[in-house]
């Protein structure tokens, strides 16, 4: 039943997942998780198309994958933001079902029955369906959101979450990382000073975040993650298990075979929630695919929860080695650390909680849902900022160094990784030669000395420069990161005080002369 608050003021927190998503708000004072007209409180990241044309979204379209994988799109937030040919993009783009091409300035495309649809539209596509649920729930139209990305996020991701949200009619009042919201929502009403690690292991992301939280101030410390590690990675080592138990079953190799391997992973995914249940699961995956003769063939299993731990061992110990990274960086030991709190579905796997309890020497916190408190969090945010309720005091910081291309292939840092936002960096530059009348500036996010080893986030060019000795010429270049954690890039020949700013994208970049 729509319900209507003085307080909501149209405003909502999405935690926007790989898999799944959450939406939230504030409803007289207290945060309210909003569900669909089924009560979900879950909401499938997934669009599919009808071949009448019609687009499903949620549960619905999820219900699609095993029978029309390559209409049915999922898992976009691993590439959305990401230029098209770069490694991750790459990496994630052989792991989907449906067809991604590549568009204008690298933008990933996704090809489906109804023609090509941006990464972008279909997270959009996905947003509408949320908003949609929203306004149902709180009884009024809802214009404005929090929504959250993982702490690792780089610029043109988190640009192009914010655009998925205004496609789909809402103002973004802020792009939160994923951890701050939820110690946002741990520490709401409490008078805290701790040392919080939040653990956060989703569908498709892993983020690792340090905070110190004192009373209404919550800084963030340290963060790092891995963007290929989560829940899915799990489902798809789980479902080349039962290819193989398949394969020894009926001398047939499906793995390949696009709706084989979608009813595998969608067994995986089913199978994962039963083991983190029980000791072992036992069953029958009916009509994997089809015989010489045509008959349906099905796949007897059994698998225990042992057998489930070895196979996503090396996974587990990817995110506990990134989480010693990111406490090595603050100087900080797992003994020193107050409390754990768990984020993302991943998290609720016995095996995962199993080794955070022993990399931190204690238990994690059981009383937090780790599947809504970041929705909780940006919903809390949400309201703090138009004035319906107050929180506390967010201090975030950049998850990776920001820097530009100089002489030699290397790369200049303005601002260094873990540096508190907003923040600001500026140096002076000179040309490569003689008479140079044009830079080129090379953008890049990473911590390695080689530029190009670095994520490149797009260029910008200051040209009209005075033909003089490379002496007599200073470019000065700024980098301001605001509290979305966007970068804004700006250059100035300090000679004509001429400037330009970047609109930063995820560009091919050709070879040019740099800075020196």
């Amino acid at each position: 039943m729509a319900e209507s608050s003085g307080d909501v003021l149209g405003v909502i927190g999405i935690d926007l997942g790989t898999t799944n998503s959450v939406i939230s708000a504030v409803v007289h004072g207290s945060v309210r998780i909003l569900v669909d007209a089924d009560g979900n409180q879950l909401h499938p990241s997934v669009v599919s198309f009808m071949p009448t044309g019609e687009r499903l979204v949620g549960h619905r379209a999820r219900a699609r994958r095993v029978i029309d994988p390559e209409n049915t799109i999922s898992s976009v937030k691993r590439i959305i933001g990401r230029a098209y040919h770069s490694v991750e993009a790459q990496h994630a783009i052989e792991q989907m079902p449906y067809q991604i091409v590549e568009g204008d300035n690298q933008e990933a495309i996704v090809m489906s029955r109804v023609g090509k649809l941006s990464v972008v539209d279909i997270s959009a596509t996905v947003l509408i369906y949320l908003r949609q649920i929203a306004e149902s729930q709180l009884g009024m139209s809802v214009t404005h959101c929090v929504i959250t990305v993982p702490a690792n996020f780089s610029d043109s991701q988190r640009e192009a979450t914010r655009q998925a949200a205004q496609r789909a009619g809402m103002t973004v009042l802020r792009i939160l990382n994923e951890p701050t919201a939820a110690s946002l929502a741990y520490g709401q009403n409490r008078d805290i000073h701790q040392r919080i690690a939040v653990f956060d292991l989703g569908g498709g992301t892993f983020d690792m975040t340090l905070l110190a939280m004192r009373g209404d101030l919550y800084e963030v410390v340290a963060t790092g993650g891995d963007p290929f590690l989560g829940g899915d990675d799990m489902d798809r080592e789980l479902a080349g298990l039962l290819a193989e138990q398949f394969l020894k079953q009926h001398q047939l190799d499906v793995i390949e075979k696009p709706e084989a391997r979608a009813r595998l992973l969608w067994a995986a995914e089913e199978i994962k929630k039963q083991l983190t249940r029980e000791e072992a699961a036992s069953g029958t995956i009916s009509d994997i695919t089809r015989g010489a003769g045509g008959e349906s063939l099905d796949l007897e299993f059994r698998i225990t929860r042992a057998e489930f731990d070895e196979l996503v061992s090396v996974l587990v110990d990817r995110a506990i080695d990134t989480a010693a990274e990111v406490l090595t960086s603050a100087q900080v030991t797992p003994e020193n650390v107050d409390e754990i709190i768990l984020v993302g579905g991943a998290t609720m796997v016995p095996v995962v909680r199993r080794r955070v309890a022993v990399f931190f020497g204690r238990e994690p916190l059981a009383g937090i849902n780790p599947m809504q408190v970041v929705a909780a969090g940006a919903a809390i945010h949400a309201a703090s900022l138009t004035g319906a309720a107050q929180a506390g005091l967010l201090m975030d910081v950049t998850p990776h160094s920001l820097g530009i291309a100089t002489a030699g292939g290397y790369a200049e840092f303005l601002i260094d990784k873990n540096t508190p936002v907003p923040a600001e960096g500026t140096r002076v530059f000179s040309p490569a030669r003689d008479g140079q009348t044009m830079i080129r500036i090379r953008i890049c996010q990473g911590e390695n000395r080689e530029f190009e080893e670095n994520t490149v986030l797009g260029e910008l060019c200051l040209d009209n420069l005075s033909a003089a000795p490379r002496s007599e010429v200073k470019v000065e270049v700024s980098f301001l990161v605001d509290a979305n954690g966007i970068l804004k890039v700006s250059a100035r020949d300090l000679l004509t005080d001429r400037d330009v700013r970047a609109t930063l994208s995820v560009l091919g970049i050709n070879p040019a002369e740099e800075a020196a």
